[in-house]
C-alpha cells in the first residue's frame, strides 16, 4: 500500500502519457497498415501543431484556437502526402522513405525559423491545466481527460473503421492494394483519408501533451514520436488495439523507473524494450505474420 502512495504520481502520469502517445502512434499504425510506410513527419507534424495553438492563442479565443489548431494539422498532414508521398507511390520504398525523412527535416526546419530557435510557452488551458489532488497526489486535471478521450476516441475511430463505407475501403486497400484499386476504390482517397485521421488524433494528443509539458521548440515531437512508434511496433504496427495497448505500457512503465529513481534510464528502457520485442516477437502483441502472395 505504501509502494502505491509512493508511485501513485508516477503511476498517474505514465497513464496520461501513455494515452497521448497512443494518439500518435494511431498515425504511425495506420499508415503502415495501408502503405506499409513510416511517416518520419508523423512527430514533427505533432510538434506543428503544438506552435499552431501558441500562436493562435494570442490573437484568438481559446474556443476558436482549438479548432482551428485541429484544422491547420489536418491540412498541413493532407499536403505533405499530397506533394511528398502520393507522386512516389509506384517508387521503391527507400525512395518513398527519403522522402518522409526530407519532410520530417524541412518541417523542423521551418519551425526553427518561424521561431529563432526559441522555446515558446504553450498557453494555459482553463479546467485542463488545473490542479487535482488524489489520493494525496497532485496532478494536472489533463491526466485524468487524457485516458477517458483516448479510449473514447479509438473506439470511435474503430466503429468508423469497422462501420462506415470509409473504413471498409481502409480495410480492402489495407488487405491488398492493387485488388482494392482494380474494385474501382478511390486508393488516393482512402491513403488521404488515413493521412487526415491520424493527423487529427496527434493534433488531439499535442493539446494534450503541451498542457503537460508546457515548452515547446521545433525538435519536441522527436521524442513523443520515436515512443509512440515503437508502441506501435509493440503492439504490432497495423494493429490500432496494439498501437493503443502498447503505448499505455510504454507510458506507464517509464513513469514507474522515474519514480524509481532511474530517470536517466527512462528513454533508454522504450528503446530497449523495442530491441527485445523485435528479437522475441518481430510482429509485436497483435500483430499478424507477412503472408506470402502465391
Amino acid at each position: 500500500m505504501d509502494f502505491l502512495s509512493k508511485n501513485l504520481p508516477y503511476l498517474l502520469a505514465g497513464i496520461s502519457v501513455g494515452g497521448q502517445y497512443a494518439l500518435i502512434a494511431i498515425g504511425y499504425t495506420m499508415v503502415y497498415g495501408i502503405l506499409r510506410l513510416i511517416n518520419f513527419a508523423h512527430g514533427d507534424i505533432f510538434t506543428v501543431a503544438g506552435l499552431v495553438m501558441i500562436y493562435a492563442m494570442t490573437v484568438l479565443p481559446l474556443y476558436i484556437s482549438i479548432p482551428l489548431t485541429l484544422i491547420v494539422t489536418v491540412v498541413l498532414a493532407y499536403l505533405v502526402e499530397r506533394v511528398a508521398y502520393r507522386p512516389l507511390r509506384s517508387a521503391p520504398r527507400m525512395s518513398v522513405m527519403i522522402s518522409a525523412i526530407g519532410v520530417s527535416y524541412l518541417l523542423q526546419n521551418l519551425m526553427l525559423y518561424v521561431t529563432g530557435g526559441l522555446a515558446k510557452t504553450y498557453p494555459t488551458i482553463p479546467f485542463a491545466s488545473n490542479t487535482i489532488t488524489i489520493g494525496g497526489a497532485t496532478t494536472k486535471v489533463v491526466t485524468l481527460i487524457t485516458p477517458v478521450l483516448t479510449i473514447v476516441l479509438v473506439i470511435a475511430l474503430v466503429q468508423l473503421i469497422n462501420h462506415t463505407k470509409i473504413g471498409m475501403a481502409m480495410r480492402s486497400v489495407a488487405n491488398d492494394f492493387e485488388t482494392s484499386r482494380l474494385m474501382g476504390i478511390k486508393v488516393d482517397n482512402v491513403i488521404s483519408m488515413t493521412f487526415i485521421i491520424g493527423s487529427f488524433l496527434a493534433a488531439v494528443g499535442s493539446l494534450l501533451y503541451f498542457t503537460n509539458y508546457a515548452s515547446v521548440v521545433p525538435t519536441s515531437g522527436s521524442m513523443p514520436g520515436l515512443k509512440a512508434f515503437v508502441a506501435a511496433v509493440f503492439g504490432g504496427i497495423g494493429s490500432i488495439p496494439g498501437a493503443v495497448i502498447g503505448a499505455f505500457i510504454i507510458g506507464i512503465c517509464e513513469n514507474i523507473i522515474k519514480g524509481l529513481g532511474w530517470t536517466t534510464f527512462s528513454d533508454a528502457f522504450t528503446f530497449a524494450l523495442l530491441i527485445v520485442v523485435l528479437i522475441v516477437k518481430p510482429t509485436g502483441l497483435f500483430g499478424e505474420g507477412a503472408k506470402d502472395k502465391v
